[in-house]
């Protein structure tokens, strides 16, 4: 009793600053042991990393279970995309019959932790696959939509997105629109992950080559996975974290649902599962389901307004594709602005627009000092013959967070209407994408790409 009462008292003498450390201390050891001691907090640790395993930040997923552990996750959720692309597709199993009436409607939806928009889709032939109009830059969804008198749109496929903050021209996988091929990373007979749509308007979720969708009469076609519907059955899922989510999925009567999931703004919404989505697209009668690039990229855009909230610091992206619903989608024509070019930059830090504004008013709004002079030292100290006596200099301080352009890296791309001719990256290995997140930077298993 008696020491516990002299350690009290000892605590009582300390500093306010000590007794702070000492309760961040004793704060860590709890948390410490709770989450590697216990079961609980075991599982707490790999939900956390498998929700930064599926952003761009996946490298850092070791710090909540270890790097042996993280890249046996990563190429867990590969494997798993893998598998689920390969159960072919009973196309005879959707019925598209002639459209009348409204051509989408779009619907609140809520879960635990998160909110979102439902958009349906009454004629899936209205769906085109569209691309920006500027060569080396990506265009953000409200400007395509006006751009090209949509009804509605989506963000698409995944693109390599250097630090988070890329241009958005440069994608990952395959794009096609109105049955030309615009852009694709390898040739024909190499099998890519797609979310395509056929002439008659049948969704097609799985991994592909250019040649056989050519075959299947596909006219439009982006990449990203996973697959987590095939023929009405639910497909397993391995790992999964909460993230914002854009997904597809289509019922018996050819009706395509789109969920647009907003997340990473607590408590307004933190985002959702893969199963949580997949158990909404179940319950929707849907047949074929998948997802389409997540994370700051997801977002859905109705009358030309964006109606949910990107989780970019930046509002909306600059993306290489999008989904978007016509009135008449015959009448549209979409360029391959693609077309002729050898390399691709990706962007970055050193040319987004956002983030140097930001740099730059971070450098503005920082506070400038005058270094005092000590008394005494003035004093005693002989002016310099070019100094004028009782002025101070003041020195100039280098701009924080003044970013020095380096060079980009341009991966050689070599986009083709031939889906037989190869495209081979030189100088940044392509990204494929993280299952219905944005891509990253390190391949996750998928043995002919690297979704981000």
């Amino acid at each position: 009793m008696k020491i516990a009462t002299d350690s009290h008292k000892q605590i009582q003498g300390w500093s306010w600053l000590k007794r702070i450390l000492g309760a961040v201390a004793l704060l860590g050891f709890l948390s410490s042991s709770f989450l590697y001691l216990t079961p609980l907090g075991t599982n707490i640790r790999l939900f956390l990393a498998n929700t930064v395993i599926e952003t761009q930040h996946r490298d850092w997923a070791w710090i909540f279970v270890g790097v042996k552990k993280r890249d046996e996750m990563i190429n867990a959720m590969g494997l798993m995309s893998d598998a689920n692309a390969k159960e072919p597709q009973d196309l005879s199993a959707i019925t598209i019959s002639k459209h009348k009436g409204e051509l989408t409607k779009v619907e609140d939806i809520s879960g635990h932790g998160w909110v979102g928009k439902k958009m349906y889709i009454y004629d899936p032939r209205a769906l085109r696959v569209v691309v920006p109009n500027t060569v080396g830059q990506g265009e953000r969804i409200t400007s395509m939509v006006q751009r090209t008198g949509a009804v509605a749109g989506v963000n698409g496929g995944g693109f390599d997105d250097p630090q988070g903050l890329g241009n958005g021209f440069a994608p990952v996988g395959v794009i096609m629109s109105g049955g030309k091929i615009l852009y694709t990373g390898v040739d024909g007979t190499v099998p890519q992950h797609v979310v395509a749509f056929t002439k008659e308007g049948k969704l097609v979720i799985g991994k592909y080559p250019i040649d056989q969708l050519l075959q299947m009469h596909v006219t439009d076609a982006v990449s990203f996975y996973p697959r987590v519907i095939a023929n009405g059955k639910a497909l397993p899922i391995e790992g999964d974290g909460l993230n914002p989510r854009t997904a597809i999925g289509q019922r018996a009567d050819g009706v395509i649902i789109l969920v647009v999931i907003d997340g990473r703004q607590p408590p307004y919404s933190i985002g959702a599962t893969l199963k949580e989505v997949q158990d909404l697209l179940l319950a929707e009668g849907c047949i074929n389901a998948g997802f389409l690039d997540g994370g700051a990229s997801s977002e859905m855009v109705v009358n030309g307004q964006l109606i949910t909230k990107p989780s970019s610091k930046y509002g909306e992206r600059r993306l290489p594709s999008a989904l978007l619903v016509f009135e008449h989608p015959d009448k549209i024509q979409v360029p391959n602005i693609w077309d002729g070019l050898t390399k691709i930059d990706p962007g970055g830090a050193y040319d987004n627009p956002d983030y140097i504004a930001d740099m730059q008013k971070q450098h503005a709004n920082k506070p400038k000092t005058t270094p005092t002079p000590n008394a005494k030292a003035s004093a005693t100290r002989t002016p310099e013959p070019t100094q004028t006596p009782g002025v101070i200099e003041t020195p100039s301080p280098s701009p924080e967070g003044s970013m020095t352009p380096s060079p980009g890296v341009t991966p050689s791309v070599k986009p083709t209407v031939s889906p037989t001719t190869a495209v081979t990256p030189t100088s940044r290995p392509s990204v494929s994408p993280t299952p219905g997140v944005t891509p990253a930077e390190t391949p996750i298993g998928t043995p002919s790409e690297k979704n981000k």
